[in-house]
C-alpha cells in the first residue's frame, strides 16, 4: 500500500449532545460500555495497517488527549509515524481558530507535507462502525482519481443532514449538494471519508484559503474539484451511524444489546482497541440481575440490569433497577432507585429511592425541545441527585449539579424541566 497519512477530525463539540458534550468533546464521549466514540476509527486506521495518524482537535480536548496518550493501545507509540494531537495554534498574521473541516487541514500543512505521504485519508472522529480503509485506497488508485468520497444510501428522511451527490455509472460524481433542504437530490450520502492526493489536497487547500476563511470539504473543496477534476465515489455497505443526537446516541448504545448486533465488538479480527484501565472483574450480588445488558469490568451489581449499557466501575445497590438506560464510568445507583430510560454521565450519585425518567407525561425540554423530546432524561457528569427525589421524562440535570439544585422543585422535577444552572 502506497504511504498514507490519515487525518481524524475530531474537534468538534458535538452540541446536539446537550450535556453530554459540555464536558468533552464529541469523540471522546464514552459509547458502548467501555470505549469512546474516536476508537472506532482509530482501530480502523490500525486494522488497515495505517500507523501514521494526525489527531485534529479544538473543542475541550483534555478527555480526549488523555484518552488517547502516545497511542499505545492502538500501537501508535511509535518513533515513525505514530499519532500526533494537533490543536489551533498562533502564528504571526495568523490567531484564529479553526474556520471549518478544510481549514483545519490547511492550518496543519506544514505538518501534512513533513510526513511527505502520497495519498492523504480524511475522516471523523465521531461516528460508529467498521471499515478496511484499503480496498477504499485501491479503488481510488484504479481510477487515477484526485479526490475520492466514501458515500452511502441514507433514508430520504436524513437526507438534509448530510453532503448528497448524484453519479454516473463509472461512479464519478458529477453534482454535490450539501445538507439539501430539499428531498430530491438522491440519497447517496457523503461519509465524511476523503481520499486525496496528497499534492492536489494541498494546492486545493492553498487557494482555497484566499477565497475562503471558513474553508469546508463540503461547501468549498470538493465542489470546485467536481467542476475541475476526477472526483468519484466509494460504495460502503455496512453498517455505519453518526451518533450527533440523545436518540441516535441512546439507541445505538442499545442496538449492541440484540442477539444480531447490527456491528460485531467480539469479532477476533477486527478489534476495537481502546485505553483500559485495571479494574477488577464485574461482581453479582446474592440479589443481583443482569439481563441483555453489557456490563464493562469493575462494575457491583447487587440490584437488577436489564437491557442497559453500564461503564466500568458502576455500582448498582441492593433494591435499584437499571432499565433501558446507559450509565457511565463510576456512577453510583443507591438503594431502590429506579433508572427507566436515562442516560446517567460520570461519577453521578443516585441516592437511596430516586425514580428517574419517571412517568408518561412526554413534554419536551423547555431550554433544548429540538434535543430532549423522545422520553429520554440525561444527567450531567459528577451531578448528585438526592434521596426520594423523582425525576420525569426529557429532564436535564446539568453537570456538576448539586442536592441544592433540586430544592426549588421539592420532589418531584417535572417533564421537560432543567435542573442546574448551566
Amino acid at each position: 500500500m502506497s504511504n498514507v497519512l490519515a487525518i481524524i477530525m475530531a474537534g468538534g463539540a458535538g452540541t446536539r449532545l446537550s450535556v453530554l458534550s459540555e464536558e468533552r468533546s464529541k469523540p471522546a464521549v464514552p459509547f458502548a460500555a467501555r470505549y469512546r466514540i474516536i476508537d472506532f476509527t482509530l482501530s480502523n486506521c490500525v486494522n488497515s495497517d495505517i500507523y501514521n495518524i494526525a489527531v485534529l482537535t479544538q473543542y475541550r480536548p483534555h478527555s480526549l488527549n488523555d484518552h488517547i496518550g502516545v497511542g499505545k493501545p492502538w500501537d501508535l507509540d511509535r518513533a515513525r509515524g505514530g499519532i500526533r494531537l494537533l490543536q489551533p495554534y498562533q502564528a504571526r498574521g495568523r490567531e484564529l481558530w479553526y474556520g471549518g473541516t478544510a481549514d483545519a487541514v490547511y492550518q496543519n500543512l506544514d505538518d501534512v507535507q513533513d510526513q511527505r505521504a502520497d495519498h492523504v485519508l480524511i475522516l471523523s472522529g465521531d461516528h460508529i462502525y467498521k471499515m478496511d480503509y484499503r480496498p477504499m485506497l485501491k479503488f481510488h488508485q484504479e481510477k487515477d482519481a484526485d479526490l475520492t468520497v466514501g458515500v452511502m444510501n441514507v433514508p430520504l428522511e436524513e437526507t438534509d443532514r448530510f453532503g448528497i451527490m448524484s453519479v454516473d455509472q463509472d461512479m464519478r460524481i458529477k453534482a454535490f449538494y450539501e445538507k439539501p433542504k430539499k428531498r430530491d437530490k438522491g440519497t447517496l450520502a457523503s461519509m465524511g471519508i476523503y481520499i486525496f492526493n496528497a499534492s492536489n489536497l494541498a494546492a486545493q487547500l492553498q487557494a482555497g484559503s484566499k477565497a475562503h476563511a471558513d474553508l469546508d470539504f463540503g461547501k468549498h473543496v470538493i465542489p470546485g474539484m467536481i467542476a475541475e477534476g476526477h472526483v468519484y465515489a466509494y460504495p460502503f455497505e455496512g453498517y455505519w451511524v453518526d451518533v450527533g443526537t440523545i436518540q441516535s446516541y441512546w439507541e445505538t448504545n442499545l442496538a449492541f444489546l440484540a442477539p444480531a448486533p447490527p456491528l460485531n465488538l467480539y469479532d477476533p479480527n477486527w478489534i476495537i482497541h481502546t485505553k483500559s484501565s485495571e479494574r477488577p472483574p464485574v461482581k453479582v450480588g446474592l440479589q443481583g440481575q443482569i439481563q441483555m445488558s453489557m456490563v464493562a469490568n469493575g462494575s457491583n451489581i447487587r440490584g437488577r440490569v436489564e437491557h442497559s449499557v453500564l461503564s466500568p466501575g458502576v455500582y448498582v445497590s441492593e433494591g435499584a433497577v437499571v432499565r433501558d438506560s446507559v450509565v457511565m464510568n463510576d456512577a453510583w445507583i443507591g438503594p431502590g432507585a429506579i433508572l427507566d430510560r436515562v442516560i446517567v454521565d460520570k461519577q453521578v450519585i443516585v441516592e437511596a429511592g430516586v425514580q428517574l425518567g419517571f412517568g408518561d407525561d412526554n413534554k419536551p425540554n423547555e431550554q433544548e425541545p429540538e434535543k430532549l423530546f423522545t422520553g429520554i432524561t440525561v444527567v450531567g457528569k459528577s451531578a448528585h441527585i438526592p434521596e426520594g427525589v423523582r425525576i420525569g421524562r426529557n429532564v436535564v440535570v446539568v453537570p456538576w449539579a448539586k442536592e441544592q439544585d433540586f430544592a426549588v422543585f421539592g420532589e418531584d422535577v417535572p417533564s421537560g424541566a432543567t435542573v442546574g444552572v448551566r
